[in-house]
């Protein structure tokens, strides 16, 4: 599923297409680039005021640089990969000639150049149609922000869409854009993915460039797509990765086995992490699901294996290290007294709390967690986790229902996802039967293994085990 648009130009049949058609269609010339980015600003207007997706609708230069996508077209040349294809971004990524606000009461740039992120996309022919609405300074996992008002799912009214990317995954699930783009810190890219019914890649750290992206904690600070289906995250992916020299946190990839295309399941090796999976927070309804899909995963042919490591779970020792870092970046704007929502300020409060002694103990912890997550991946090609506790955030309320009662929605929601973001993993999810919102997947592979993911996560989708709702 993707973005809500004209299906022809000269028919006016509405259909709700992915990222790879609108490409293939507006280079075979059945489709124009400015009527498929007129569509899906029409839709993100329409749908504003009920769901509140975004900060910025950007209509008049999103449709200039569609007409001159559309010369090129007519000229014989290919815009590149993402001909034409509709991006929403989080509102934390700069993009030359706009505002970003980070979802503050306070802190407004206006980027002179953009992040090199979205130059990479913009060269490979995509448009930027909006910026999206995020949980303060991406500083939270609901996107309910005491500045903009929330997120709402589009699934479910009543419900959070999480965060912080939440404006960027509702702007995929009610159907605004195919693909749109996210940071990803503790979850913030899946988490939001999850609740939202779509797709989500969170990338190995250094794999795709920060440059212009406000830091949020940055040596784990990560960029990602969402999207609609999976090819569509590759091709956002294969877009935006690669290494930048003048990016402080980039990283060349080495030299890895690539990985062969595979048929089936046959010959793959999962892992599931007990103490992390028994022992966290879960609905009935993602514990059902989950189960399930381990067994239609099972079915088609991978070899699904328990493996107990108490090293390999969720940790306190995640919110110091984290919070050490958030420190540094808020530190002066907290001491000249700049307005912060209740929630956020309420967590600086906590990072500014943390000590250089605490900060070194939970150093410690994470060096060994990763190396046991990466023994673990020597033995396995993945885990496997869900991707929440709980699908089912109300908006407005700060606990939400698990199997043992209510409780506190932070951990609940990132109690899988958050010691990705700290050993230095990759991960993809994707929604998977069972609900609405319906539960989801967590794929989590060694470090530079994207590929293998996408891989697999095709393979899943495409037997029905990962499906949107």
């Amino acid at each position: 599923m993707g973005v809500v648009l004209p299906n022809r130009r000269d028919t006016g049949v509405d259909a709700v297409i992915d990222a790879s058609t609108i490409v293939s269609e507006i280079i075979k010339g059945d489709r124009s680039v400015r009527d498929t980015v007129a569509g899906a600003i029409t839709t993100a207007r329409a749908q504003q005021d009920r769901l509140n997706v975004c900060t910025l609708i950007d209509e008049d230069r999103a449709l200039a640089r569609s007409e001159e996508l559309d010369r090129l077209v007519e000229m014989g040349r290919t815009p590149g990969p993402l001909a034409g294809v509709p991006i929403a971004l989080k509102d934390l990524i700069d993009h030359e000639g706009r505002t970003t606000t980070c979802g503050s009461g306070f802190y407004r740039h206006d980027a002179t150049e953009s992040a090199e992120v979205v130059r990479r996309l913009e060269n490979a022919g995509a448009v930027i149609v909006s910026r999206t609405v995020l949980h303060e300074f991406a500083y939270g996992f609901s996107s309910e922000n005491h500045w903009t008002g929330p997120v709402v799912n589009p699934l479910d009214p009543t419900l959070s869409c999480g965060g912080s990317s939440g404006g960027s995954a509702a702007a995929v699930a009610a159907g605004q854009v195919p693909i749109a783009i996210g940071t990803d810190t503790g979850g913030s890219v899946r988490v939001p993915a999850a609740l939202c019914g779509v797709f989500g890649l969170k990338v190995t750290p250094g794999r795709i460039p920060l440059s212009g992206v406000f830091p949020l904690a940055p040596s784990i600070d990560t960029v990602g797509p969402l999207a609609g289906t999976v090819d569509d995250l590759a091709l956002a992916y294969a877009a935006m990765a690669g290494y930048h020299r003048d990016d402080p946190w980039s990283r060349p990839v080495p030299v890895v086995s690539p990985s062969s295309t595979r048929p089936d399941l046959r010959g793959v090796r999962i892992g599931i992490p007990v103490p992390w999976v028994d022992d966290s927070p879960v609905s009935d309804a993602v514990a059902d699901g989950f189960a399930a899909a381990i067994g239609r995963i099972r079915e088609l042919g991978a070899d699904v294996e328990e493996f107990s490591d108490s090293h390999v779970t969720n940790r306190a020792e995640i919110v110091t290290l984290a919070g050490g870092e958030i420190a540094g970046v808020h530190r002066r704007w907290v001491e000249e007294g700049k307005p912060y929502g209740p929630e956020v300020a309420a967590r600086l409060d906590g990072a500014l709390a943390v000590t250089v002694d605490q900060f070194t103990s939970a150093m410690e912890w994470r060096a060994m967690a990763r190396q046991r997550v990466l023994a673990a991946l020597g033995t396995f090609d993945f885990l496997a986790t869900p991707t929440v506790g709980s699908t089912r955030k109300v908006l407005g309320e700060d606990t939400i229902e698990t199997a043992d009662g209510a409780l506190p929605y932070r951990p609940v929601l990132s109690c899988f996802t958050s010691l990705v973001n700290h050993i230095g993993c990759p991960a993809v999810v994707g929604p998977i039967e069972g609900g609405n919102p319906p539960p989801s997947l967590q794929l989590i592979g060694a470090p530079w293994s994207e590929h293998r993911l996408l891989e697999t996560a095709r393979l899943l989708e495409r037997e029905g085990v990962l499906r949107r709702p």
